[in-house]
Parts: C-alpha cells; structure tokens; sequence
C-alpha cells in the first residue's frame, strides 16, 4: 500500500466555511435567522455573506488580516463568522462588557484593519479609538444599524459606511477564498480582557471544523432544531454553534437583549428546542422540553432540579477558550434517571468525558506529572489533548510554550479531581477566576481594584453563586483601624464601578474584622468560598 498516498481529490481543508454553502442547498428556503420582524432564508443567509466578503475585500481585506466584530447577538454578529474568513481574513469577536481602555488594548494588540460596529456600542468603539497612540492607525469603522438606530451626524462621520451598505453593493457571486492549508488562522478570542497583557487565542480551520462537529454529535443536536441565542456570540464563538447551526439547517433566534421573560416568550413564539448559557428558572412549566447546555461552573443542585421540572432538559460541560468550546462534557447514562434528584444532580454537575473527536484528557500531579488516583478526592491539574486545541497565544511564544509543553499537553491550569468511572469535576481554578454569565474574570485583578481604596486594609474575591450567572464575584474586606468613616457596601461598589467592567463589579461585599490566613500570612480562600457559598445563591439580574 506504499503506493497510496494523498490526492488533491482527498486532501481538501477541512473548513467550518463548507456548512454554510451546503446549508444554501439543502435547506435553501427554510429560515435561518429570526430577529424581531425580520426573517432570512439560508439561500439568503449565505448570499448575504457573500455580498458581505466581496465588499471586505474590496475595502483591502485579505488573507491574514484580523477583522473585529463588536456587537450583540444580531444577524450581522451571526453573519459575520462565514463573512469574514470567506475572504481568508481572521475573525476577531470583541467582548462587548468590557470597558473602552481594554477596548482599546485588544484592538491595538490584534492590529485589527477593520471594525464592524454595532450601533449600541458606537460610543464604546469610539472612546477606544480616541485611546490609540497617535502612531497606530485605528481600524476603519463600519455602523451596524437597524430599526431601533437613531441617525447621529456626530457619529456616523466616523464610521466610512454601514452594514448593509456593504452587503447591499457586494456581488452575490463572490468566489470566496478557501483555506490553503487547513492550519491556516481563521479565529482570534481573547481570553481575557482585563489586563495590558491581553492573551489573544488564535484557532485554526481545522480546529474550529473539530470542535464544531464534535460539539453537535456530543449534544445529539437534530437536523434543523430551533436555537436561541442567549449565549453571547463574543463568547468563544457561542461554543462554536454559529457554524453548527449551518451545519444542520437550525432555524438562529437572535435577540439583542434579554431577561427570563424575554426568553419564555422566545420560547413559546418559535419553538425554540436548544439555547446555551446558565439555566434561568421561572414559575411556568415549558410546553414542550428545551435543551440547555450550561459549562464552567455548575448549577447548584437546587437551581437544576428546579430548572429541570419545568421541562428544561440540562446538560453540563467544560472548555475553555483555548479549546474554541466545550471538550469536555457530563454524558448522561439512562441507569441515572432513576436516582434521587439531589443524586442526579450531583452526577450532572460533573464536567465529564471527553467529547467524540477529542483524543483524550487526564488529570495529572502538578509535580510528578504523573496521572492522579481516580478516587474523586486526589486533587491535580486538568490537561487536554486534542485537534481543536488552540494554535498558540498571538505574539506570546513564551506563553504559548508554557501550557502546551513537549510532552503534548495543554494544560488548562484548573484544578479538579478524576472520578473512578473516569468522569472529572473541577474543584478550583488556580488562578482563581470566577466564571460569571459564562464569562471568566480574575479574583486577583478585582482584588487590585479593591486595594487601591484607602479605607481597603485587606480583600480577597471569591465566587458566590448566583441564581442567574450561575458565579458572582463576592468580596470580603477588612477595614483599615485607623479610619474616621467606614465606607458602606454601596460604596465598596461605586468604588469598583468606576474602574472595572461592570461585571467584574463584585455584587456583594462582606465586612469582617480580619481575613483568615495560613501561618505564612496568605488569605484562606478556601474558607471564604464555603462562606459565600454557606450565603446562598444571590439573585442578580443584570450586571
């Protein structure tokens, strides 16, 4: 067999793009996106994006440049992920909760060359780009606008056109630019926003392709479900389903904005079969079963039965940026149905086994690196291996290396434990971050903040849980002796208001005379986490 080798008729990238052209023909006149009083086709969906790239690469757009995308879960959002690589250009989805400095930081880091901009985020964008050194240029802008824009001469003359201006004047027959090699960047995400030192995730082909089919196997996503987007898009792509939603010919609700009655009503209006993002509870049962994946930290037994017998059906995972979405899942076997609730919850809040596609995980002895007892107590770092495992950190080689080591690993730097049917359940994060809303944000750089307060003599933020974010951030503080005016809870949070993202604000703030701490001065996290959590779930409803 020495003789057969690889053919240009088997050695064709594999690419997420292809879902989109097939959806076109397969489900052609079915709907693809549904938002407010507006209705696409997938024929219309793709030649959209079509439009969309020849105009992109009519503005300069090519191969390897980044485009930055900042906007809600609208139809452009949506579009966007087949527009922008259709030109061979690299999508750049820019987290819309962060503040205009760091804004600014992961446009200038990712030398983004052009930026569509939703109109709600407009001022956003534009104090950005007033942060720019005079010796960078800022990206072009483009406004994204539709029925709830109000025309604004102050802003529009800093944008060079609109959206639909560009979809408008591209050609439908656009030759769209297939990869060369299936290694070729095609995703930046950013893992953290928070920092001068942003750490840029650059996916491949490849890798998005994988965890895209991966992702709708592991989930048993039918053809054409109904999927509303609850999940925000800047998120890791929405865990990859953009392209996944093409791959079956589901039907995309788009919302801009949304709370539990948004939702329901969603829900009822479309059939809505599938959404991502925390279980949010409410007092009426579901007509028919939703499916909902939830990852990163847990739903409290609680909240998930109670979420549960309303007909949602729950379903639990864990990825990372790094891993362009969830590798990681709690596969449900049919003998648990018949456990106790409280059981069954605690099995489901498990992250799990690999998903199909994934080549394998482990949880290894941060010293020996040798592979834990799998007894559910013996504690080590998670580590990955797997095709949709990032290509490495934007210009961080040093980075890069240091959590994929020679030994062929990624390692995640979260800490759990391997069960003894070789499910695992993470029981730390060694960097202590807090997943909010299926957002991850650092305890230490909120702690920071909490320090630069001249009444703060000591903090620590760990995680509460939350009834809808599933975590929030909850701060203990110890007050310096010296001070005439203690400052109220209120004031901790205004404090914070003023120089964090909003929902790296914490959302509640404990007083005490004196943080715990080891015999070596450091602050006992652990006992604050059983504190928070002995508090009870917070009720937050936005942030």
């Amino acid at each position: 067999m020495d003789d057969l080798k690889p053919r240009p008729a088997n050695s064709s990238p594999l690419t997420p793009l292809d879902f989109l052209e097939r959806a076109a023909t397969v489900y052609g006149d079915c709907p693809s996106i549904i938002y407010s009083n507006t209705t696409y086709t997938w024929s219309q969906t793709y030649r959209r994006c079509l439009q969309l790239a020849s105009s992109l690469s009519s503005y300069g757009v090519s191969p390897g440049h980044v485009v930055s995308a900042v906007a809600a879960n609208i139809p452009p959002m949506y579009e966007v992920h087949f527009a922008v690589p259709f030109t061979g250009a690299i999508l750049n989805n820019v987290n819309t909760r962060l503040d205009a400095r760091t804004v600014s930081i992961l446009l200038q880091h990712s030398e983004s060359k052009l930026a569509l901009v939703d109109h709600q985020f407009s001022s956003l964008v534009l104090e950005a780009i007033s942060l720019f050194p005079s010796n960078i240029n800022p990206p072009r802008l483009i406004l994204i606008t539709d029925d709830d824009y109000a025309s604004s001469p102050t802003v529009d003359s800093n944008f060079c056109c609109t959206y639909e201006g560009l979809v408008e004047k591209g050609d439908p027959n656009f030759k769209w630019v297939r990869p060369q090699s299936e290694w070729d960047p095609m995703i930046l995400n950013y893992t953290s926003g928070t920092t001068s030192a942003p750490k840029g995730v650059v996916h491949c082909h490849r890798g998005i392709f994988t965890i895209t089919v991966g992702s709708l196997i592991d989930w048993s996503v039918p053809k054409q479900p109904v999927y509303l987007w609850t999940l925000p898009m800047f998120h890791a792509n929405g865990w990859s389903y953009p392209w996944g939603m093409a791959a079956v010919g589901g039907t995309n609700i788009c919302l801009r904005k949304f709370d539990a009655s948004i939702i329901y009503a969603m829900i009822k209006r479309h059939g809505v079969t599938h959404m991502c993002g925390a279980p949010i509870p409410n007092k009426e049962p579901l007509r028919n079963p939703v499916h909902i994946l939830t990852a990163g930290a847990p739903p409290p037994a609680a909240i998930l039965s109670r979420t549960e017998s309303l007909g949602f059906i729950v379903s639990h995972g864990y990825g990372l940026t790094e891993t362009a979405g969830l590798v990681v899942s709690c596969a449900w076997k049919h003998q648990w149905d018949v456990l106790p609730a409280t059981e069954r919850a605690q099995l489901k809040s498990r992250q799990g086994v690999k998903i199909v596609g994934f080549t394998e995980i482990d949880v290894v002895n941060s010293e020996s690196g040798e592979s834990v007892k799998r007894d559910g107590l013996a504690l080590g770092e998670i580590v990955l291996r797997g095709g949709c495992v990032m290509l490495g950190y934007l210009k961080d080689p040093v980075g890069s290396g240091k959590c994929m080591s020679d030994d062929g690993w990624f390692y995640t730097g979260d800490v759990g434990v391997m069960h003894a049917d070789g499910y695992i359940e993470i029981k730390d994060r060694s960097k202590d971050v807090i997943i909010s809303g299926g957002e991850n944000l650092s305890s230490v750089e909120v702690e920071a903040v909490l320090y630069m307060n001249p009444a703060v003599n000591e903090a620590a933020v760990v995680a509460r849980p939350d009834e809808y974010w599933g975590e929030t951030p909850c701060a203990f503080i110890s007050l310096k002796a010296e001070l005439k005016k203690r400052p109220s809870e209120k004031e901790i949070m205004e404090f914070c208001r003023a120089r964090l993202p909003h929902y790296m604000v914490p959302k509640t703030v404990v007083f005490k005379d004196e943080l715990p701490k080891t015999s070596t001065g450091k602050i006992k996290k652990f006992m604050l986490r059983e504190i928070a959590k002995a508090m009870g779930s917070s009720r937050v409803s936005r942030m």
